[in-house]
């Protein structure tokens, strides 16, 4: 029982907390602290240290180090002190549970809180009030935080951006406007991107050589390599709005700087470079001559080339050849295309392998979905046993049974384990593949490879191949192709040779043990 003389005035703390929005609603240290004296001296207290914390939310006690500081002062001081000093309850938290917790802690040193601005007391209704004015100023606080998240999707999904603009562009009463210094150059840059001779450190060179520099807050840094990174991946260049938060894509309010065939060919470049951003090859893909580089030599091993030739009677004529010259004779454009579908329609799987193939994927989808969702079910459930873990460990560390470094460093032992959860809990994949869209692309490509060939566009035709034909072409000037088929086709067209049946009187039998053989990459 804590007892005073006449002569030695009551000693009391005060906590002052202003989080940076607060400071232009008045709520500034010095205001706060100018009214907690008045109120000390009314209440007869004498003020024996301050506690200032700026900065920081209320929301959760979490990062709050001046807050620890002062409890673990009371607690120290306990014979001396009779008071905390507060502007407002919502000073010390805006969680109701955290409050309590807190006054509690207090509480059991004898020592009161006290609200410069409210009505605060020991009687039994003053703590009730004061309960309640805790619970309001979290209804306060959630109801804000529901406002901004609302409006914050609401503008999200009107096309329009939080934060500042990306480089190229500013703020303009709220709309994304092009930034007349920076504009065009960023969008030079977009273009000598896209030839594919510049590496994301060249390409960051030449932007700051040209002026172009990351402003973060009111101090502006050069560019590097992952800064670039992040501008040619960004859609908000085509017009797109995106969000790590929310999973839509926006059509945006602001003008796009660059079209899409412009920005996915800077994404092709960008996914075929190294961690380590090295040169990208030369890109030989031609709308003229879809086989170059692609086929090559059956005696060298060399890529062939290809080019125009103009005849006696000045025509030209499209062929390829040796890019080594080991052999000088040339191949004409249409003899090696011509032997090159032939080939396609010779492997392309016949109607009853390509129904067998699609019902055994459709099982094993089903399989791996079921799968996935019972993982993304165990995450979710670790997730909320860890909160409850670190609800523990907060009430544990206020109530004094686990100090301060042991609070932090069990804290971020949860926080490991949390982003593990979090990844597992990923349903990214499962959103993006719809196994009834897929089984459509696969029959009407797998149908007529040849046909599928004639109508590709000469990207498309290197993922054709590549597919098929993993280990390459090799033109044996004989008019023949040395080629090896990929283990998947060869499955699917040694599916008909199997003594299953591929029907029955009960219906169609799949051939489960082929396809977990064949498939690995897909079984397991």
């Amino acid at each position: 029982m804590k007892t005073f003389s006449d002569e030695s005035p009551k000693k009391a703390v005060i906590y002052l907390r202003v989080s940076s929005e607060e400071q232009v609603e008045n709520y500034s240290l010095d205001t706060q602290e100018e009214i907690c004296r008045k109120e000390a001296s009314r209440r007869g207290y004498e003020v024996v240290e301050m506690f200032k914390e700026e900065g920081r939310s209320a929301k959760t006690i979490i990062g709050r180090p001046v807050l620890i500081n002062l409890l673990e002062y009371c607690r120290k001081n306990k014979q001396n002190i009779s008071a905390v000093i507060v502007y407002r309850l919502d000073r010390v938290s805006r969680q109701t549970t955290d409050y309590l917790a807190i006054r509690k802690k207090l509480s059991d040193n004898n020592i009161t809180v006290i609200s410069a601005s409210e009505p605060t007391g020991d009687r039994p209704t003053d703590k009730l009030v004061e309960t309640m004015l805790a619970s309001i100023a979290q209804l306060d606080n959630d109801v804000r935080g529901e406002r901004a998240r609302n409006g914050l999707r609401a503008r999200f999904m009107s096309g329009l951006i939080s934060g500042k603009a990306p480089l190229g562009y500013k703020l303009k009463s709220g709309f994304a406007v092009k930034d007349p210094k920076t504009y065009d150059k960023v969008k030079d840059a977009w273009d000598l991107m896209a030839t594919g001779t510049k590496s994301l450190k060249e390409i960051a060179v030449i932007m700051n050589e040209w002026g172009l520099y990351e402003t973060r807050g009111k101090k502006q840094y050069a560019l590097r390599a992952q800064t670039t990174c992040r501008i040619f991946r960004s859609k908000f260049y085509i017009g797109i709005i995106t969000s790590r938060k929310y999973p839509d894509e926006v059509r945006g309010q602001h003008v796009p700087m660059i079209d899409e065939k412009q920005f996915y060919k800077v994404q092709a470049i960008l996914d075929g470079r190294n961690p380590k951003f090295a040169t990208p090859k030369r890109d030989h893909i031609s709308d003229d001559f879809p086989l170059r580089r692609i086929v090559k030599c059956a005696r060298c091993g060399v890529g062939l080339t290809a080019a125009w030739s103009r005849g006696r009677s000045g025509k030209h004529y499209a062929y390829y050849r040796c890019s080594s010259k080991c052999n000088t004779i040339s191949i004409k454009l249409v003899d090696l295309e011509s032997t090159l579908i032939n080939l396609l329609k010779k492997v392309t799987p016949t109607a009853k392998c390509l129904d067998l193939f699609l019902d055994s994927m459709s099982t094993l989808y089903r399989e791996r979905l079921s799968k996935i969702q019972k993982i993304q079910k165990d995450a979710e459930n670790e997730i909320s046993r860890l909160k409850d873990l670190r609800q523990v460990l907060v009430q544990k560390n206020l109530s004094g049974i686990f100090s301060d470094e042991i609070f932090k460093e069990q804290n971020a032992m949860i926080e490991d384990q949390m982003i593990n959860a979090q990844l597992f809990q990923d349903d990214t994949l499962v959103e993006k593949y719809n196994i009834e869209t897929l089984t459509t692309f696969v029959k009407t490509f797998l149908a007529d490879l040849g046909e599928t060939y004639k109508r590709s566009t000469p990207s498309q035709i290197r993922v054709l191949l590549g597919s098929v034909f993993p280990k390459g072409l090799a033109w044996n000037y004989d008019g023949t192709l040395n080629h090896k088929i990929s283990p998947m086709y060869q499955a699917i067209m040694d599916a008909q040779t199997e003594s299953t049946p591929l029907g029955g009187g009960e219906g169609v039998r799949t051939l489960l043990s082929l396809a977990g053989s064949r498939f690995p990459g897909v079984c397991n």
